[in-house]
This record gives structure tokens, C-alpha cells and sequence, in this order.
């Protein structure tokens, strides 16, 4: 200021006080901003956690109360069931006999009683002679059903496998397909949705079969929401020419170092859009409309496939085209 030494002013020291403390107050305010958006910031991923957490334990609490109901009605039909299964084979065979014995009274008894021809004629005997092996024919499938969907059901619940073990994953998959074979079906107003099933030769993986059941269950259904939400923009004529498929690829992947198989679920449904694909595994998000779509099944999902069993997911998605995800387990945990 004036290219000389002199002493300062009282005013210029005053000056510099007041500077100085608006400074520290700056520096401290600063500092306060950076610790408390570094606090923001751990809250919001503790929530993030929370959020996490409180959707995973509310699945883990509905499938397992889930499979405690499904094993209980599984076991309760299975008593009578194999007890019908196991008599069929003797009815049969009794019935045989009696049939095989009718045969022998009319072959040696040719004057028959007026009587007996009467009900002969009434029972319509000739026609029940043809018919009754088809009838039981009939009830051993329907029965060997039962035991197919049963055992579906054991499988799908795997309440005594709660702990790690080595399964064979083609096992989940059907008995999860059979679990969802009448949403499969033909309905009223659209065709049936077609399931094509292509699987490589998989070894056995270790993971937590009963979890992995689930991804799969919620990946199926989704895929059949999918189709039946571009099924209700379609004809039945469009329906016939371009039926809903839902393809599932199977791939034993031994060329990596860690050893590790795929399993590829597509459908060809409407997709999704890229505005919602960016959130599509984050909690309580979901496509569909209120009251059908949680938005837990493709978060627990994410969570039981990356975290549990450090495996992989991810999508592929084309608008108008469909949607493909794709898990990579590894062989052993």
C-alpha cells in the first residue's frame, strides 16, 4: 500500500480480525457441510440396507410359511392317494376275474334265465366289458398325476434341505413349471403359452435348492405375466400365428476357471422399457399394475443368486420383442 514499512492502523487491525473470523466460521461451516453429507450418505445406504433386509425377511417369512402349507398338503394327499395307487392294480386284477368268469357262465350256460338277460341287456354287460379297462386305465393316470404334481410340490418346498447341498437344478425347474402348468394352460381367451425346454448336460450344484426354487418361480411368472400382458393386445388369429413362448436354455460352463452353469429364461412379451430397466432390481419397484406386483421377486431374486450364492444375474431386454434373464451359478460355494 505504500511501499514503506509503518506499523498497522487499529482500524486495518480490526479489519483483519473481522476477516479472520469470518474465515474461521467459513472453514468450519465447510467442514460441517462435508461430515454432514458424509452422514447423508451412509444413512441413505443403511436405508438402502434396511429396505433390502425388511423386503428379504418379508419373502423369506411368506415362501417359508409357503412351503411349511405346500409340504403339509402334499404329505395329507399323499396317504390317500398312494393308498388308491396301490389298490387300482388289485381292483383290476379282481375285476379280471369276475369279468373272466361272466364269460364262462354264458359260454357254458346257454339257456340263460329271462331274468338275467334282463339285466344283461340293462347293464349293457358287452359294453362294460370293453369300457371297464379303459376306466381303470383312466384312473391309473389320473392318480400317477396326483403323485407327479405331489412330488412337485416336495421338491419345490425342500423344507428338510435347508442347508447347502448339491442338487440336480433341472428338478427345480420342472417341478416349478408344474406348479404353474394351469396358468399355462389354454384359457377363454388366449391359446395356450407354449414352453420350450432346452437343457445341456448340468453336474450336480451345490447352492440352497429351496431359495434357487424361488428365483425360479419368480422368473416364470413374470414371464408369464409378460406374455399375457401382449396376449391382451392380440387376436386369437395373431395368438395362433405367433404363440407365447417361453424358452428356458440350460449350460454347463467348464471352461472357467471357476467352473459354473447358466440358466437363460426368455419370453417374448412386450419388454421393458428402458426407464423402468434401470430400476428393475431395486426393492418395491415393479412394471405392473397396484395390487398385482409387490416389486420384491426380481430384488430377492438378485439378492439369493449374487449374495448367497456369489453367483450372477442380468436381462436382456427389446421392447416389443421380450425379455431374457440370465443366471450363472457356480458349481461349488
Amino acid at each position: 500500500h505504500s511501499q514503506s514499512v509503518r506499523p498497522w492502523l487499529t482500524d486495518e487491525l480490526k479489519l483483519l480480525k473481522a476477516v479472520v473470523a469470518q474465515l474461521e466460521i467459513a472453514l468450519n461451516q465447510a467442514e460441517l457441510l462435508a461430515q454432514s453429507q458424509a452422514k447423508a450418505k451412509e444413512l441413505e445406504i443403511l436405508l438402502n440396507q434396511l429396505r433390502r433386509a425388511q423386503s428379504q425377511l418379508v419373502q423369506s417369512e411368506k415362501m417359508s410359511s409357503l412351503g411349511q402349507m405346500v409340504a403339509g398338503v402334499a404329505h395329507e394327499i399323499n396317504n390317500p392317494v398312494s393308498f388308491i395307487y396301490g389298490n387300482l392294480t388289485h381292483a383290476k386284477d379282481y375285476t379280471e376275474d369276475l369279468v373272466r368268469l361272466i364269460e364262462l357262465y354264458q359260454y357254458h350256460c346257454t339257456q340263460s334265465n329271462p331274468d338275467i338277460q334282463s339285466v344283461i341287456e340293462e347293464i349293457e354287460l358287452d359294453f362294460l366289458k370293453q369300457d371297464l379297462p379303459k376306466l381303470f386305465q383312466s384312473m391309473e393316470v389320473g392318480t400317477e398325476r396326483i403323485r407327479e404334481i405331489i412330488k412337485s410340490l416336495r421338491l419345490f418346498s425342500r423344507l428338510d434341505e435347508a442347508d447347502i447341498k448339491q442338487v440336480n437344478l433341472h428338478d427345480g425347474i420342472d417341478s416349478t413349471l408344474t406348479i404353474l402348468k394351469t396358468r399355462l394352460r389354454a384359457q377363454h381367451w388366449r391359446p395356450e403359452i407354449k414352453v420350450v425346454k432346452t437343457y445341456d448336460h448340468l453336474p450336480q450344484v451345490e447352492c440352497y435348492a429351496g431359495q434357487l426354487n424361488q428365483v425360479f418361480m419368480n422368473l416364470l411368472s413374470n414371464a408369464v405375466d409378460a406374455t399375457e400382458e401382449k396376449d391382451q393386445n392380440r387376436t386369437w388369429q395373431q395368438m395362433e400365428q405367433e404363440p407365447s413362448t417361453i424358452h428356458i436354455r440350460t449350460q454347463f460352463l467348464g471352461q472357467l476357471k471357476q467352473p459354473a452353469v447358466a440358466i437363460a429364461i426368455s419370453d417374448n412379451g412386450p419388454g421393458v422399457s428402458q426407464q423402468a430397466s434401470d430400476h428393475l432390481f431395486n426393492p418395491f419397484f415393479t412394471t405392473k399394475p397396484v395390487g398385482k406386483g409387490t416389486g420384491l421377486g426380481l430384488s430377492i431374486s438378485y439378492q439369493i443368486i449374487t449374495e448367497t450364492h456369489g453367483g450372477t444375474i442380468t436381462y436382456d431386454t427389446t421392447p416389443g420383442q421380450g425379455t431374457t434373464f440370465i443366471i450363472t451359478l457356480p458349481i461349488q460355494q
